[in-house]
């Protein structure tokens, strides 16, 4: 009987070595699969880390691009601004000393320019030339007589009223009560278009 419990003992010694020798297996085994899962998750890990970290560069690369380029097209908006108002700043100078030049001839040349302005102007039948008063006051001896004389080709006739209009320059001529303003402001007006587009084929083609 005691050998028979010794040999019992020893098959459950070599009983509980297997069941050790197969847990140790079975925890290597477990460790094993966890470092590969680790290794593989911690692989995963950084793919995608260098992946986030390739887009984000691309997508900052676009930003800094789009930015520079939004900086170059209003650069060249403000640019373009600039030199256009230039232009109209030098074209309205270049007018407007043109008209100060028509103003200011002596009396002789501004007389001889409003004879032909009025030859131009003038209808057919007989009506009136208003100057200003300071126009008036310095109108040339026998003005009246040259003018009506250039006329006689037109069928028309001119007086020079003893009236006068709040103009700077030029004339206001009257045909039974309808006036048309002859003044060199409004004739500069009435050719603003036409004298800009001039002006800037004169300076800036």
């Amino acid at each position: 009987d005691l050998r028979k419990g010794e040999h019992g003992m020893a098959g459950l010694d070599k009983i509980i070595s297997q069941i050790k020798e197969e847990s140790q297996k079975a925890a290597e085994r477990t460790r094993a699969e966890a470092r590969s899962k680790a290794d593989e998750i911690l692989s995963q890990a950084r793919a995608d880390a260098e992946r986030e970290c390739v887009d984000i560069e691309r997508r900052s690369k676009q930003a800094v691009a789009n930015i520079l380029e939004r900086g170059r097209t209003a650069a060249e908006l403000k640019k373009r601004g600039a030199v256009l108002a230039e232009k109209q700043r030098l074209i309205g100078a270049t007018i407007g000393m043109a008209k100060a030049e028509l103003k200011g001839l002596e009396t002789g040349a501004y007389f001889d320019m409003i004879l032909k302005l009025a030859v131009k102007s003038a209808q057919p039948g007989v009506g009136e030339l208003l100057l200003s008063k300071k126009d008036l006051e310095r109108l040339p001896e026998g003005f009246e007589d040259r003018l009506n004389a250039s006329l006689k080709d037109k069928g028309a006739v001119l007086h020079i009223s003893g009236d006068t209009r709040d103009i700077d320059g030029g004339f206001v001529l009257t045909y039974g009560g309808i006036e048309e303003n002859c003044s060199i402001d409004a004739l500069f007006d009435a050719a603003h278009e036409v004298l800009q587009d001039k002006v800037q084929e004169i300076l800036f083609s």
